[in-house]
């Protein structure tokens, strides 16, 4: 497959602030699309999924692929739901498994118009679209992962996993259970590290020997977390940038803590 002037000779744009997420612009609804053609399905290929994620029936009145079936593709995408739009280019990725090259340029392309277009997603195998964060949310998450993985604390990686499932929910995030699981993960290192399977993290925080003011830091987070997850009060639910800040912080001090003992 050909590339074009740009990425033939590395030229790109800057990845735009993170503006959008509970939204889909109508370029996006275009892109979903004309991506999915680039990566060689047909309207009618297209049309299919499109009908199978919306539970909508095709118009049985339009046989050309150009412009008929393509122009109720376009039409359908921009009729549905914002949330719609991202399940439905989940389904066609998933539908390219079979060609992992065309598979590969899809996700390429629609990552690269979420980066360009400042839309807060990310298309990852094989989780499908989950919910992309700043540099230092990216970084913290997926380092936490891999060196928690690697250092075979399993169960603390996948409360990091559940956390970004949480705040990837769509649409209304579960930001509470991702603040839940984030703190889980970081409870859990510390039990493993301390060798106290039973304690609670705000036990296990002097214990821990983390830097001043770390200490003080951890520690503040987990009143956060309690307060704002864990007991829960009315009209005191957290936002999203409250969440992504708690996740981010939990990750890298799993990720602390992890290299620390490796």
């Amino acid at each position: 497959m050909s590339r074009d002037f740009s990425q033939r000779y590395g030229y790109g744009m800057a990845d735009a602030e993170i503006a959008m997420r509970e939204d889909a612009p109508d370029d996006l609804r275009y892109a979903v699309a004309e991506i999915a053609r680039s990566a060689g399905m047909g309207p009618g290929a297209i049309r299919s999924i499109v009908c199978r994620v919306l539970f909508t029936a095709p118009n049985r009145n339009n046989w050309s692929e150009y412009p008929n079936i393509w122009e109720e593709v376009l039409g359908l995408l921009d009729a549905c739901e914002w949330f719609k739009v991202y399940d439905i280019a989940e389904a066609l990725w998933r539908a390219l498994e079979h060609d992992s090259g065309r598979q590969q340029l899809f996700q390429d392309e629609l990552n690269r118009f979420f980066r360009e277009k400042g839309i807060g997603w990310e298309l990852k195998d094989p989780d499908g679209i989950v919910f992309r964060g700043g540099e230092a949310f990216a970084a913290a998450t997926s380092e936490a992962v891999q060196i928690l993985q690697s250092s075979g604390r399993d169960t603390a990686a996948n409360e990091i996993h559940e956390a970004l499932r949480d705040i990837s929910r769509r649409p209304i995030p579960d930001r509470t259970g991702a603040i839940q699981h984030a703190i889980a993960a970081l409870e859990c290192t510390a039990r493993h590290v301390t060798g106290e399977p039973n304690a609670t993290l705000g036990m296990l925080v002097p214990k821990l020997n983390l830097p001043r003011p770390l200490d003080t830091a951890v520690e503040k987070l987990w009143a956060f977390a309690s307060e704002r997850a864990r007991h829960l009060r009315e009209g005191r639910s957290p936002e999203g940038a409250e969440a992504e800040l708690v996740v981010s912080v939990a990750c890298a001090v799993c990720a602390f803590l992890a290299k620390r003992t490796v």
